[in-house]
């Protein structure tokens, strides 16, 4: 079997690679699952090769040895407070845990960022006290409120 990209990240689980690439492909349009290596026919994946809205990732079923770390994320730019509201309930869904300013963990324990493309567009303002504003209602949050980072740019 040939793997299908010359450089992808890989996410080692411990035993629930395949199910979380199948959670992740759901979330997110142009993802799926790409390849499925399965030493026995009859048993769990070794590694799935899946995208993420284009993105190559791989799922290694590795053992317990590792686990994730927030040190490495994936960050979603989300379109909208609707996207971003989706995709954050989904994911901190059964057992999924909350972090702040747009950080979270899945059921699976690997971090993300959930980021809307507000934030980045309010925080890089050459209005640098507006920017401010915008960065101290973003550390207060947990899920990014677009209206409320809007709000506090403008000084409402």
């Amino acid at each position: 079997m040939e793997f299908s990209s010359k450089v992808r990240t890989c996410l080692w689980f411990d035993g629930q690679g395949e199910e979380a690439a199948r959670f992740y492909v759901s979330l997110l349009p142009d993802s799926r699952i790409e390849t499925v290596v399965r030493p026995d026919p009859e048993g769990p994946a070794l590694v799935v090769e899946f995208s993420l809205a284009g993105a190559p990732y791989m799922a290694l079923n590795g053992g317990p040895q590792y686990s994730h770390t927030p040190a490495a994320s994936i960050s979603v730019l989300t379109e909208d407070q609707a996207e971003t509201d989706r995709l954050w309930a989904a994911l901190t869904a059964e057992g999924g845990s909350e972090g702040r300013c747009a950080w979270l963990v899945d059921r699976y324990g690997l971090s993300w960022q959930i980021v809307p493309k507000a934030l980045p567009r309010l925080l890089g303002s050459d209005d640098g006290a507006a920017a401010a504003r915008a960065q101290e209602a973003m550390l207060a949050m947990s899920k990014i409120d677009i209206a409320a980072l809007e709000a506090a740019f403008r000084g409402a």
